[in-house]
Order: C-alpha cells, then sequence, then structure tokens
C-alpha cells in the first residue's frame, strides 16, 4: 500500500505488529544509538521514542530495518516486484522533455499521474518559527562523534543552469541552533550543483532539508537515479500517486507538504567548516575534513511533528536494508545493460560498495572480465572494491557457496583482475583519498580456451530422483523439521 505520510507508516507498522513504543525517558545522547543497535542486530522492530530528554518532539528509528519493513516501505510484498517495472519507468521518465507533447505519446498518461503535485498550503508548515536545532532530538550516535548528526536528511537543491531539483541524503553536523554542516562527497550530485553555483558566480546557494515523509520518498533520496531522473517523480512512481509539494517560506524550492519538518535556509559558497568525525556505515568513524556550511534560517513543521532518524555502524543496521532494497530494484536495470547477469549479491559485510557477487551465463572466454569491467563503469558501481564472479548455477546469496567456489576455483595469476579507479570517499583502507585498487576475482569454471587444458572435476551433487525419495520419507525416518 501508498502512504501519504510518515505517520501513516507509523500506524501500519503498529497494526503488523513491527513497532515497538518506549515511553520512559531516553537520551539521544548515545543511549538511543545503544538501544537501537542491540535491536538491529536481534533484527527486532521498529522503535518509536516518545520521552526523549531535552526534546519535545518523539523519535523514530529502525523503521525499514528488515526486508519485511522495507518492502512495506516501497508499497510491496518483496522487492521483485518495483523490480518488474523499473525499465517501463526508465522508458517512460526519459521522455519529461517532451511533456508538452505529451497528448502526442498516449504511453506517457502514466508518468502524468506520478509527476510532482505543487499545493499552496501544507501540513509541513502548520508552524513557521525561527530556527533552533538544539530543541530536536539530534542523535549524538557513537562516541568519538564530533557532535550530533542528522542521519535521515532530504537535502533538497535546484541546478542553477537546468533549474531540475535534486534531493539527496547527506549528514548534517548540528553546530549550533542554526548550522550545521553538509556533507556532500566529490562523487555526489549535490556536490556537482554546488560547483555549479560557484563556477556561475553565487555567493549563496538555497537549500532545504526536509526531515520525514513518506517512506518512499525517504528511500528514493537514497537511490542511485541517473541525472535526469527526479527523485520525487520516482518517489510517485514507488507509491502509484504524485508526491505534493509546497513552495518553501524564504525560497523558490519545493518541498514534500507532508513532511514533519523543513529546515530552510542556504550555503554560503565560500564557507567551508571542520566536519566530522563520525561513526559510518562502513563500522568505521569517517575523518574529519572541510565541508560547506548550511545556515537555516527558517523552520517550518507540523503542529505535533515526529523526528525521523537512523543510525549506521557495523552490520547489520537499517541502511542495509536500504542498500539490499537498492541491489533488487535496479538488478533489471544492470541486466538491461550486461544481459548476461543472472543475479547478483551485495553483502551486508561489504557495506554496499565494497564487493559485489554476480553469477553469469558464460558463454566466452574471460567473460567474467568483461562483466567486472562493465561493472566498474557503470554508475555508483564504480566503487565497487572487489567484484566476484560465479557460473549461473551458482547462487551469490549462498555465500558459503561462493567462497567455496573462490578458495577453490581461482588460480591467482589466470584469476585475478586487479585495477585502479575511483573509490567511496568513505574507503580508508587506499593510500590516496577517492581512489585506489579494486580487485575482480573470476570463480567461473575454466575452459580448456581460457588456458586451463586439465580436465575440470564436475561438482559433487546427489541425483535428483534420490533427493526426491529422501525428501517424501523424511518424517519416517523420524525427524521433524523441514528436510529442506
Amino acid at each position: 500500500m501508498a502512504y501519504d505520510n510518515l505517520r501513516a507508516f507509523i500506524k501500519d507498522l503498529q497494526d503488523q505488529g513491527e513497532l515497538h513504543t518506549i515511553d520512559i525517558e531516553v537520551d539521544s545522547y548515545l543511549e538511543i544509538t545503544e538501544i537501537t543497535d542491540r535491536i538491529s542486530k536481534q533484527y527486532g522492530k521498529a522503535l518509536l521514542f516518545t520521552n526523549v530528554k531535552n526534546s519535545p518532539y518523539p523519535v523514530l528509528i529502525n523503521s525499514m530495518g528488515t526486508d519485511k519493513r522495507m518492502s512495506m516501505a516501497l508499497g510491496v510484498q518483496d522487492y521483485d516486484q518495483v523490480a518488474e517495472e523499473m525499465q517501463n519507468f526508465m522508458d517512460l521518465a526519459n521522455y519529461k522533455g517532451l511533456w508538452n507533447q505529451l497528448k502526442m505519446a498516449p504511453d506517457l498518461y502514466k508518468l502524468s499521474k506520478i509527476f510532482p503535485k505543487k499545493v499552496t498550503s501544507a501540513p509541513c508548515q502548520e508552524v513557521v518559527e525561527e530556527p533552533d536545532l538544539t530543541q530536536l532530538p539530534v542523535l549524538h550516535c557513537w562516541p568519538k562523534d564530533a557532535g550530533p548528526f542528522v542521519t535521515l536528511p532530504l537535502v533538497i537543491t535546484k541546478d542553477p543552469e537546468t533549474g531540475q531539483q535534486n534531493m539527496g541524503m547527506y549528514r548534517l553536523q548540528v553546530y549550533d541552533k542554526n548550522t550545521t554542516g553538509m556533507h556532500w562527497h566529490m562523487h555526489k550530485d549535490g556536490k556537482e550543483i554546488y560547483e555549479k553555483y560557484r563556477k556561475l558566480g553565487y555567493k549563496r546557494m538555497p537549500v532545504s532539508v526536509a526531515l520525514g515523509g513518506d517512506p518512499s520518498l525517504i528511500y528514493s533520496a537514497t537511490a542511485p537515479l541517473p541525472k535526469m531522473i527526479d527523485e520525487m517523480l520516482f518517489a510517485g512512481y514507488l507509491r502509484k500517486k504524485p508526491i505534493e509539494v509546497v513552495k518553501c517560506v524564504t525560497n523558490e524550492l519545493f518541498v514534500p507538504a507532508e513532511a514533519e519538518f523543513i529546515l530552510e535556509g542556504y550555503v554560503e559558497l565560500d564557507e567551508l567548516r571542520l566536519e566530522g568525525p563520525f561513526g559510518d556505515h562502513t563500522g568505521y568513524y569517517s575523518l574529519a575534513d572541510m565541508y560547506p556550511v548550511f545556515h537555516v534560517e527558517k523552520v517550518t513543521r507540523r503542529t505535533s511533528p515526529i523526528y525521523p532518524t537512523t543510525i549506521v555502524g557495523q552490520p547489520p543496521m537499517e541502511d542495509c536494508y536500504i542498500g539490499k532494497a537498492t541491489e533488487r530494484v535496479f538488478l533489471p536495470l544492470m541486466k538491461l545493460m550486461l544481459p548476461e547477469i543472472v543475479d547478483m549479491h551485495l553483502p551486508f559485510e561489504g557495506v554496499f560498495h565494497n564487493c559485489a557477487i554476480v553469477s553469469i551465463k558464460k558463454s566466452f572466454p574471460k567473460h567474467a572480465q568483461k562483466v567486472m569491467y562493465g561493472l566498474w563503469g557503470m554508475g555508483q558501481m564504480m566503487y565497487t572494491k572487489m567484484i566476484i564472479i560465479v557460473d549461473e548455477n551458482v547462487d551469490p546469496h549462498d555465500v558459503s557457496k561462493v567462497m567455496w567456489k573462490v578458495f577453490n576455483n581461482i588460480d591467482p595469476k589466470r584469476d585475478l583482475v586487479l585495477t585502479e579507479g575511483p573509490l567511496d570517499a568513505l574507503d580508508h583502507s587506499s593510500n590516496t583519498a577517492y581512489f585506489g585498487h579494486r580487485l575482480g576475482i573470476d570463480a567461473t569454471k575454466k575452459w580448456p580456451n581460457e588456458g586451463h587444458t586439465r580436465e575440470w572435476p564436475d561438482d559433487i551433487e546427489m541425483s535428483d530422483e534420490i533427493k526426491s525419495m529422501v525428501e517424501a520419507k523424511w518424517r519416517e525416518y523420524g525427524f521433524e523439521n523441514d528436510p529442506s
């Protein structure tokens, strides 16, 4: 089902037994993190803290912290329902430049029903007030963090050349009542738009930050969409109805009408401040560095808002399931560009960008290497530090079997590919920031024309006839558990 806003999602979580409410006083300094980390590691429920020390606002966390809740956020039973429709969406979205010719393209009618809808009044503007970020229950997550960080912000900017809005998720370190850091990495769209403003000679760049809203909107801010695709349009597609947007009070940006809070302000284009360290999704602290500063001019909000947040650290945590959704939803597009791909798995331990396991239909010598290089040339896949290629009969989600193939199928000199290229800004292992070495592992069965002239042994497998017989007699043996 589609949700109009965050509180509709919360109600559904409660109705389905997926929400645990904590009414005793808790501290946003470390305590909420420790509680949530333990629950995340137990694959537990979403948490709603109603009594947070020094703040009048409740905190929602871990709301998408299992496959079930992530699927609920996307309005589906499982990720594959969205994946099946992704190619159709991309085909339609590429027509947006022909918007004035809508009547000449009847297939675009579907797209017309999911474009953001402008409204003149909105729940997110029920209260307009001077900024005091210390009133928000912003979490100080880990002991060595430089301060409290807003971890689930929808950062909205507008390209000064095209006028297209962008929405991304970039953490905000709270410095004081009305300023935060703006953690724009080198390779992110927000940083690209920031640099455009600088080159055009602007002094300030308008920025608004939404907190909360329909969970599909929150997910869309993290999705690795092509630059021409508007994140709010994508959210409208996911929920099968448009996101309502309203113009900000202090600038020309349009923000989600159903958000809980909106922080309106600007970034000074010649101002940098030390930001970090921060306990990051890699499981390590990302180091302090100089980043732009976000100045908040106004806060608009609901009358009784709920503050949504998340924590990141050593997996599994909530962000793992957001990443898993991206893996499944965008796999069909990867298959479109590399049709030999059968399936893909991004293990939680690889924290999205350190490991990808890919099964392929191998049809020519060194086919695995072709896929490696193809993936490294594909958007954010360029950050993938290790790509493991296995044959189509190997389930990439069965990591034990994958490792069996890696440990037994490779000759290091022949099957390891070492290349240099971009790495995620959070990668701490490389001697150089933003780039380093990446490893490809070809764990497929080797063919004679790949240089393997010895006989390659078959996998040991039982016959299907015997498997079926044993499964049929399983309870006769005295076992009560599932034979699989």
